[in-house]
């Protein structure tokens, strides 16, 4: 397997013939894994031409060719792209690098690989947290007026596009937040559904998807990114905070601004809304407000409530904590609150 960094080379590698190009990267262990399986397969047959191109350090190529998640695979006869391939599936893998081969189960014109090298570990969502899971994608999208979802943090990028997208982000002076996909499976594979779109990093604004490398970058270079952020709310001022705290009221039925988590509570006030909640059972969402103080000053203003935790049903303040424990207390905060989903 040779290793190709110059697009020049690229090409004339592909340019006849049978290839196979896998775009790697150092950080991620499938691409190694993939290798292994890449390497018995060369050994099979002489036919195919294997190359290595690491995406992020040859970005022209990547480039070129619209790669923006590893591992990946290109299929190339005569210089065209005939197939492609992402992620880590070496079943699949051995199937295509076979029938570019021209290899069959039977012989045929060749002798196909002896035994299918085994798939790399996939992932699975449990049924039963896909509830759960959106819920919290919903919340995580509207952290931020401006949210990149990315691989490593913007001070420590793990890998070239989430690089791209920060710089072009901070040309802009926007003003965003992040989340490295890297530190949690749960959200690295549920966002892919949530969005429909199959790779990273990915930018939303106001909890809505702007796109991903490709789309954020053209916009850039056109000099429509920072018009878009600060069009949509990215840029900062009331208006985009109003309109903020309108789409955080509306994540849930009801909703419960709080200090902390409800798994991991911040002040006892918070924790005894949480159990009075749970004891009605009520589903709801949460917002930490210490991880956002333009959330935590504009609510008290948009709600004229001075004190958290904060409870609203279908956008309409039900109460602070005083006003929540006494219902709970009365046996009524089941009821007003089934009443007020059903007026509001």
């Amino acid at each position: 397997m040779e290793s190709i960094t110059q697009l020049a080379d690229f090409q004339k590698a592909t340019s006849s013939g049978l290839a196979l190009v896998h775009f790697w990267a150092a950080w991620c262990e499938p691409c190694k894994f993939l290798d292994t399986v890449l390497a018995q397969l060369v050994a099979d047959t002489s036919r195919v031409t294997v190359l290595r191109v690491e995406a992020e350090e040859a970005a022209d190529i990547s480039e070129q060719y619209s790669v923006s998640v590893v591992p990946y695979f290109l299929f190339f006869r005569d210089g065209k792209v005939v197939d492609s391939l992402e992620g880590a599936d070496a079943a699949t893998l051995t199937t295509k690098f076979s029938s570019l081969a021209g290899l069959s189960a039977n012989g045929g014109a060749g002798s196909a690989p002896a035994a299918a090298a085994p798939a790399a570990p996939s992932y699975v969502q449990p049924a039963a947290a896909v509830g759960n899971l959106q819920q919290r994608l919903k919340q995580l999208v509207s952290q931020k007026p401006v949210m990149l979802f990315m691989k490593g943090s913007p001070d420590a990028p793990r890998c070239g596009f989430s690089s791209k997208v920060v710089a072009a982000l901070q040309q802009c002076g926007a003003d965003f937040g992040t989340f490295d996909i890297l530190s949690d499976e749960d959200v690295r594979q549920g966002l892919k559904d949530f969005s429909q779109w199959p790779t990273y990093p990915q930018v939303y604004v106001n909890g809505e998807l702007l796109g991903g490398c490709d789309i954020v970058l053209e916009m850039h270079e056109a000099g429509e990114l920072k018009e878009e952020l600060a069009k949509a709310g990215g840029g900062g001022g009331k208006e985009a905070l109003q309109q903020r705290l309108k789409q955080l009221l509306a994540q849930q039925p009801v909703m419960l601004f709080m200090k902390g988590s409800p798994d991991a509570p911040r002040c006892g006030f918070s924790r005894k809304v949480v159990d009075a909640l749970r004891s009605a059972g009520q589903e709801f969402g949460t917002f930490d407000i210490l991880s956002d103080e333009d959330v935590r000053q504009g609510l008290k203003e948009l709600s004229s409530w001075p004190t958290y935790p904060q409870v609203y049903v279908r956008g309409e303040l039900l109460g602070g904590c005083d006003i929540v424990l006494e219902m709970h207390e009365a046996g009524e905060l089941k009821d007003t609150i089934d009443e007020m989903k059903a007026r509001l």
